[in-house]
């Protein structure tokens, strides 16, 4: 009871410290920000866009706003909308108060369906009485506060950026998927989709949710567990074990339940023909659907506007040759693609981290990257932090994320409005920024819940035991 209470003082406060940078003068400049607002989530544009439509033109026209027809009839009006004393754009500030409060308390149910899910499995290998003396926090808790007091999270908030939308579908799929509720997860993750494209490939981590349930621990480990207990030798397990009928009467059954993934795949498809038809109504005198797949996920995927960002893309495009633009375009985007079959395969019984691996790599290599990107995945690795508890190296990333926070705008002023550096300062701080989300994903994935799967079967068992009497250890020195 008191820690709940202090989370929701917590909670509270992050709430409150935002209201106060809402009502800074022009809040902060943050709207202006190359590492906030981008082409795609610019709150400018999309007011600029709405007033397009408002004058009978199309909300494309000029190549200014690249959004969502929708998105543009549901902000568009909190745009114009002003209250005489108070900060402009006030309402929409106030909406995207409210989304990030959404998102944490969805990002907090999840954790703990997955907690409970991992406490299950546990229990299936008799290792939850190492757990039930633990006085850690709760995940779900932590994350969710981790969400809301990450300051990547409080610039995009405040910054007059759509990005904390996206983040609200991404998380609503990922909770629907984990409870099992296949309208709510294939509402999400439509929206989402049709919002920013790269929310596609989340796909596979929520058809496993659905199918296989938020925590599947691999089979091996009760191999494992039963050989153990059976006294056969871990080694046996290689090529199969010897006593292989017993150890089978004693496997907990994890099937793939495809009725969930079915339902997923009607409503997804109901969904998508929603959104179609709604936005062929607001575009039917400015060129309809195809005017908008043009301008909005083909405005991604051919990369047109260059202007500097907190990616390593628009660089690399301003310097090279037209004649192979459209090679590097397949190349770079095709590159997302080819990590995902591998990590689906590695980390498909932990379907929640590989969501999390997803996201972060589409948070370095899309077109149009922002710091709300890593606002997400940061605050979704908060659902791990028990596991990822002796990750090595998690000082250098802290400091790291900060200094490239810092320099970020300095370069860009001494490059734009000073004139004393030119495009390589910046784009520095953009190669240090990918190296880090490079690194992080990348260290979890050898640190964390996915480690068993490189292990081999006879130490399996071994070190889910030592995991859990570290986790106990930790919980008795809080």
């Amino acid at each position: 009871m008191e820690k709940t209470r202090w989370f929701w003082v917590w909670v509270i406060t992050s709430l409150f410290f935002r209201l106060v940078l809402i009502y800074f003068p022009e809040n902060l400049n943050l709207g202006f920000r190359p590492e906030v607002a981008t082409p795609l989530t610019s709150l400018r544009r999309l007011a600029e866009g709405y007033w397009l439509k408002q004058s009978s033109m199309s909300p494309y026209a000029g190549s200014m706003y690249h959004g969502s027809p929708m998105l543009l009839s549901i902000l568009g009006p909190l745009t114009v909308k002003r209250i005489e004393g108070q900060p402009s754009h006030l309402m929409c500030s106030l909406l995207f108060v409210v989304a990030d409060l959404v998102t944490a308390m969805l990002i907090r149910a999840t954790g703990q369906t997955l907690q409970l899910a991992y406490s299950q499995s546990l229990r299936s290998l008799n290792l939850v009485s190492l757990l039930e003396s633990s006085e850690t926090l709760s995940a779900g808790d932590i994350a969710a506060l981790v969400y809301l007091w990450n300051p990547l999270t409080i610039i995009t908030c405040v910054g007059s950026s759509t990005s904390p939308i996206e983040n609200l579908l991404i998380v609503l799929s990922l909770y629907g998927a984990c409870l099992r509720i296949a309208p709510l997860a294939a509402f999400g993750w439509v929206l989402a989709m049709h919002l920013s494209l790269y929310p596609v490939i989340l796909i596979i981590p929520v058809i496993l949710l659905l199918g296989y349930g938020p925590d599947a621990p691999p089979r091996k480990l009760f191999l494992q567990k039963n050989s153990s207990e059976n006294g056969n030798s871990p080694s046996c397990h290689g090529n199969y074990p010897c006593n292989e009928v017993t150890s089978q009467e004693k496997l907990p059954l994890h099937p793939f339940l495809w009725r969930p993934v079915m339902h997923f795949m009607l409503w997804a498809s109901f969904w998508l023909f929603y959104v179609f038809v709604l936005c062929s109504i607001s575009l039917k005198q400015h060129g309809g659907l195809l005017e908008m797949l043009k301008r909005t996920h083909g405005f991604i995927l051919t990369m047109e506007d260059l202007s500097p960002n907190i990616g390593v893309l628009w660089y690399f495009f301003a310097e090279v040759f037209d004649f192979f633009r459209d090679f590097f375009l397949i190349v770079f985007h095709i590159n997302i693609l080819f990590m995902i079959l591998p990590l689906a395969i590695r980390l498909k019984h932990r379907p929640c981290f590989l969501a999390f691996v997803y996201i972060a790599i589409s948070s370095m290599l899309k077109s149009y990257p922002s710091v709300g990107d890593s606002a997400l995945y940061l605050g979704i690795l908060g659902l791990f932090i028990n596991e990822l508890a002796e990750m090595k190296f998690s000082f250098f990333l802290f400091c790291g994320y900060i200094g490239v926070s810092l320099l970020s705008p300095v370069m860009h002023n001494l490059w734009i409005w000073r004139g004393t550096g030119n495009a390589n300062f910046y784009f520095a701080t953009a190669i240090a920024y990918a190296c880090l989300q490079l690194f992080s994903p990348d260290m979890d994935k050898w640190h964390g819940p996915a480690l068993v799967c490189f292990c081999p079967p006879e130490s399996v068992f071994q070190l889910l035991q030592g995991w859990s009497m570290g986790l106990n250890r930790r919980g008795n020195l809080l």
